[in-house]
């Protein structure tokens, strides 16, 4: 699986992500402008010793994402849609693609790839998840579909 973080602002958030993706032999794609540096002190803390089983992507902007891998299917994470996330079948290299903590994925993005955009499931009142914990609910989702295939 590819997870794609479109401007991430909070290195936390990126190093727990990244931590997932060595724990899932899932890619890691981090789109500019990034919030930190990646040296950061908390970005590293984050991943642990888990960055050298990362394969880590940086791309100047989303469009240069697209142009590399458009015979790709990609899933664009946003509250701002009524299909599940598990209602999709996902294929071993898809993309799933998040937005900034703080702003979620552009509004043009949504609107242009509105048939692949999902949601996870939550409450009225609950604004959204934590980043980190969307990328784990829907790239488990993703892998168990595929039989946990290559982890034990």
């Amino acid at each position: 699986m590819h997870i794609v973080l479109v401007e991430p602002e909070i290195p936390g958030n990126t190093g727990n992500i990244a931590r997932l993706c060595a724990a899932t032999n899932s890619e890691l794609h981090l789109v500019k402008p990034l919030g930190f540096s990646i040296e950061d002190k908390y970005l590293k803390r984050a991943g642990l010793d888990y960055w050298d089983l990362v394969k880590v992507h940086i791309h100047e902007n989303f469009a240069e994402v697209l142009e590399l891998y458009k015979e790709h299917n990609f899933y664009f994470n946003t509250t701002k849609t009524n299909k599940h996330y598990s209602s999709i079948q996902y294929k071993i290299d898809d993309f799933l693609v998040f937005g900034k903590e703080t702003a979620g994925l552009p509004e043009y993005l949504l609107a242009e790839y509105k048939d692949n955009c999902i949601r996870i499931p939550m409450v009225d009142d609950a604004r959204s998840l934590n980043l980190s914990n969307a990328a784990a609910v829907v790239v488990y989702e993703a892998l168990k579909q595929q039989h946990f295939v290559s982890l034990k």
